[in-house]
């Protein structure tokens, strides 16, 4: 006996009886109420959404009999909110993949264990007229459903992130009403829907009933055409009834709540199409998202009323000189990918969690975003509309885990699958072609290639000749109207940039991987999109992390991942990879981005003339009138400050500024830095007055500390002679101030006490390792296993020391290298102790390297120590005051900073290497007014944890992390920077640590916490 193919696994299908994809709509019978755009006021609208009945089962088969008719019992089965995932109210299994079917590859059959939940809602109909139909829609059901009206089937469908409508007329009844509706997790479907994200199932998206007339209007497409001067646009209106009944449309043009123009649409059987000019409209783009709202009027065949509001933008996408170009200018796009996805309820988003979404993107400087990898939730397009995004809208379809197969092309190259691709396509433009932040739609993501694409560009471009298409699969843009690429390195990118002549537009449409610590590097990339034409930009992936939110029983709040539910295969915090937290809070890598991306680039040009360069990199606004607040600052000290207004800088133009400020005033301090501040004059639709739009600091190099020594005299009554005392095992030294210690038989500072009080309880030593962050993961293995970096050791060579005048010499070779290695490093620890308690240590490296099997690149080149706990408060006069690696610092300005140690964390979901701040002058720990400055010689990044490198290794969720009895301050001569290489560039060259020689200089002193600048500006002993 063969296996019957069942109707979710039957790719002849896409639906049955499920009624035309359309645009969104609504209809109004007042002109007020339909002006507000609130489809809760439109006529004929209910809800849907709320508690309803639900039965899990294994799989389809396991139905009860007769479950789908109208008095089937359902007062003994749970309830369920809809819209909801039915996973996260513990049904099924959480799993989440990258790349891999959950299941056996076999399209396009599926498990017989395939689980299955069947949802009951009764609802009550008042009597329903004759000339009025009820439209059942749900707008995402994942992955495929039957749907049953009073025990009758009124239809199936499938693709979960598309809506399906249903004329339920025919079913329904004068009271009560029953809906059931039975769910598949998995269908012929899911092979199209191998994205990177949760396997998430069920009713995730809103229920909604329509009460229409049955001749109403069915379907209305604005496209808008300009003249060649991009001034006038004929607005091409394009539309059907469902019913030859209606003879004529009044139609209005409307903006900002103003009629513009009235004028007369003809119907003829059925179907109208108008051509009217529009002279001097606001054009919409994503800094000037002007909208319009076009009202269509027409009487139905009873007499009633409707109007229809359709909201869209004048603006024209095209290809002009082999670029992208809006409204006839070339833009480029600072974009993210997004998933809809929010950590309590997974792909079930509100309007408010969109919300939230599109103002922290325009906070942040991005003006585009790839709805990854299918149409998001609909509400999302108008607020990209509204207040103004770029949007690639992106079919639902991802066949990833064929690539695993060996036949990455196996269904895409297949025609029994055509009509499953096409189906896609179509529905996707049908329901937001009208929307103007759609400027580019894309056919899927990572499917491999075939005619069934070829297919999906012929069925768009005969719907809508307006847009671009892309597809990344599309090697040689063949069935795209660009040529994208993804994680593409950055001397390929160049040279993708330098083939110009004759060649599509680019753009990456994932790079910057922002799994954990990172992106780095999106500085270069930037720079080489800025520099060639054909290059206009990319998304960073991604917008937010995928973590599922657990309370604790303490109240805590922590991120579940990949195999945290059990569930295996996985990729585990994989998922954990966005700019955003799973609670909206922007990581470090969104705050470097938004520098990064900045739309006001500012170069100091004449420093003694305090004259900048502002260069305006929007594409459509004009700078002036934006508010620059300027200052001159020496370390915390404000010397001067004002505020001023730009002037005209057209888009795409620089101009130069002299600054208003008193230079020679300036010239009186020293280190004096020039920061810039560029902030909205007014509110904006998506920030306050005062929002800072980007922000920049210079050093004026005139004023520029080059540090002194000042050493102390030893004449001091208050200063006792040092004594020393040492025996086979340490060598003490003491006064009536310090007590320092070391080890002769390991030849490392023991600890070193001031005022009877342990500052050091540790002393430093060598170290090339960093906990493991995600974008190491591919050096790691060597890094732990060849290497074995982790386990460095330090060997004595030789021990001595020379008493001075004032102090003592100690001078300790050693020899530092891993386990069973060739190379390593000669080590000289230079110290110098004071007897008023001051610690100097020059510390110099000389690579050693003996054979050919040495690492290409170190996790960084530092000293490490323990100090004491007590001393909470950190004070660096360096970048800040969030964290800085050298590949991803620009957002954090040189200035004077204040944290506590446990402030100096970022809480990763997934805890790993944290907390740098980079080109740091000096730094201190204190308590109370008591502070230890460690002085440098020159800058040096530094990090400093109330927890071991190892604690934070093991901890694999957010308050896991065992503390330490006390806090352990790193020093780097160098780190190697964060790169993107969890998926995208390693650390550029520039950014990589190797075997070299190297020397760290520190001097450490006891100091009041007021007096740190100015004692920070000499030394106490000589280097």
């Amino acid at each position: 006996m063969l296996r019957e193919m069942k109707r979710w696994e039957d790719i002849t299908l896409t639906g049955i009886n499920r009624l035309e994809a359309h645009t969104d709509f609504y209809r109004y019978r007042e002109l007020a109420t339909a002006l507000s755009y609130d489809k809760n006021k439109s006529q004929g609208y209910s809800s849907l959404d709320g508690s309803w009945k639900f039965l899990f089962l294994e799989a389809p088969e396991y139905s009860p009999q007769d479950f789908e008719k109208k008095d089937f019992d359902t007062s003994s089965l749970d309830s369920i909110m809809v819209p909801s995932c039915w996973q996260l109210h513990g049904y099924g299994n959480m799993h989440y993949t990258d790349v891999l079917y959950p299941f056996p590859i076999n399209p396009p059959f599926v498990p017989d264990e395939n689980p299955t939940g069947i949802y009951f809602t009764d609802i009550t109909l008042e009597e329903v007229d004759g000339d009025e139909k009820l439209i059942l829609k749900f707008n995402g059901v994942d992955s495929a459903f039957d749907l049953y009206v009073n025990g009758h089937h009124a239809g199936y469908s499938k693709v979960s992130r598309m809506p399906s409508e249903f004329d339920i007329t025919g079913f329904v009844q004068v009271g009560s009403n029953r809906i059931t509706v039975r769910v598949y997790q998995f269908s012929d479907g899911t092979y199209l829907e191998d994205q990177d994200m949760w396997w998430l199932s069920g009713i995730f998206r809103s229920v909604e009933l329509y009460r229409i007339h049955k001749n109403t209007l069915a379907d209305c497409y604005i496209e808008t055409l300009p003249d060649e001067n991009y001034q006038h646009f004929d607005l091409h209106i394009v539309g059907n009834f469902f019913k030859n009944k209606t003879t004529d449309i009044n139609a209005t043009l409307w903006h900002e709540g103003k009629v513009v123009e009235n004028f007369a649409v003809e119907v003829v059987d059925g179907k109208f199409r108008v051509l009217k000019k529009v002279e001097n409209p606001l054009l919409w783009s994503a800094e000037e998202p002007n909208l319009y709202t076009l009202t269509l009027e027409y009487t139905l065949v009873d007499g009633e009323k409707e109007i229809v509001p359709l909201r869209f933008g004048f603006r024209a996408i095209e290809v002009i000189d082999n670029q992208i170009s809006l409204n006839g200018k070339r833009i480029f796009f600072n974009g993210v990918n997004r998933h809809d996805s929010h950590p309590k309820t997974g792909r079930t988003v509100s309007y408010e969690d969109m919300l939230e979404d599109v103002l922290l993107m325009k906070k942040h400087n991005i003006n585009a975003v790839r709805t990854a990898h299918y149409p998001n939730h609909d509400v999302f397009y108008d607020l990209c509309d509204e207040y103004g995004l770029y949007v690639i809208d992106e079919a639902d379809l991802e066949c990833h885990g064929f690539e695993n197969t060996g036949n990455y092309n196996w269904i895409s190259d297949n025609e029994l699958w055509e009509k499953q691709y096409v189906d896609r396509a179509v529905r996707m433009v049908k329901r937001d072609r009208n929307h103007p932040s759609v400027i580019m739609w894309s056919l899927g993501n990572e499917s491999g290639a075939g005619r069934n694409f070829g297919a999906m560009y012929k069925a768009i471009k005969e719907m809508d000749a307006s847009r671009l298409v892309h597809y990344e699969g599309d090697r040689t843009a063949s069935f795209s109207d660009v040529f994208t690429t993804m994680y593409t390195r950055l001397n390929r990118l160049e040279e993708i940039g330098q083939d110009a002549e004759g060649k599509k537009p680019h753009i990456l449409c994932e790079y910057g991987h922002a799994m954990g610590n990172g992106p780095g590097g999106l500085t270069e990339y930037q720079e080489v999109m800025r520099k060639y034409p054909r290059l206009q930009g990319g998304f960073i992936w991604e917008w937010c992390d995928h973590g599922i939110e657990q309370v604790e029983e303490d109240g805590t709040i922590r991120y579940l991942y990949g195999g945290d539910y059990g569930d295996f295969p996985t990729n585990g915090n994989f998922c954990i990879d966005g700019l955003v937290y799973p609670d909206r809070t922007p990581s470090p890598g969104l705050i470097e981005y938004k520098k990064v991306i900045e739309p006001i680039v500012t170069e100091l040009i004449d420093e003694q003339e305090l004259m900048i360069k502002v260069k305006n990199r929007y594409d459509f606004r004009n700078l002036e009138g934006i508010a620059a607040h300027i200052k001159l600052v020496s370390f915390d000290k404000v010397i001067e400050e004002k505020t001023i207004l730009l002037p005209t800088v057209h888009a795409q133009e620089e101009k130069e500024i002299r600054l208003p400020l008193n230079l020679d005033d300036a010239l009186k301090y020293e280190d004096v830095h020039l920061y810039v501040s560029y902030v909205e004059p007014t509110d904006t639709p998506y920030a306050q007055k005062g929002h800072e739009i980007t922000k920049e600091v210079f050093l004026l190099e005139a004023t520029k500390l080059v540090k002194q020594v000042a050493c102390t005299t030893t004449n001091s009554d208050d200063v006792a002679e040092m004594t020393i005392r040492e025996d086979h095992l340490q060598l003490v030294l003491e006064t009536n101030q310090l007590k320092t210690v070391f080890s002769k038989v390991k030849g490392k500072l023991v600890s070193h006490e001031v005022d009877g009080e342990v500052i050091i309880e540790s002393g430093p030593e060598l170290t090339l390792w960093r906990a493991i962050m995600d974008n190491d993961m591919y050096k790691k293995d060597d890094w732990i296993n060849k290497y074995f970096l982790k386990n460095g050791k330090e060997q004595l060579v030789s021990f001595n020391y020379v008493k001075q005048d004032g102090y003592v010499d100690i001078v300790i070779e050693k020899y530092f290298s891993t386990v069973n290695q060739g190379w390593g490093f000669h080590l000289q620890y230079h110290y110098k102790v004071t007897n008023e308690g001051v610690l100097s240590l020059t510390l110099n490296g000389k690579a050693v390297i003996r054979g050919k099997e040495i690492p290409q690149l170190l996790p960084r080149i530092g000293i490490t120590m323990h100090v004491n706990q007590e001393h909470k408060d950190v004070i660096w006069y360096g970048r800040g005051p969030s964290e800085s690696y050298q590949d991803s610092k620009r957002s954090q300005l040189m200035g004077l900073y204040h944290k506590t140690v446990e402030e100096m964390h970022t809480d990763y979901v997934y805890p790993q290497e944290n907390g740098s701040r980079c080109d740091t002058s000096f730094l201190a720990v204190a308590k109370g007014e008591q502070a230890y400055l460690f002085n440098f010689n020159e800058n040096r990044d530094f990090t400093i944890h109330d927890y071991e490198t190892n604690a934070l290794e093991e901890a694999k969720h957010r308050g896991k992390i065992k503390k330490s009895p006390f806090h352990v301050l790193t020093i780097d001569y160098r780190q190697s920077g964060v790169g993107s290489n969890s998926c995208g560039e390693e650390q550029l060259p520039s950014y990589r640590v190797d075997l070299r020689d190297f020397a760290i200089h520190f001097e450490l002193r006891k100091v009041q916490k007021s007096h740190l600048v100015e004692e920070s500006k000499y030394f106490r002993t000589s280097i």
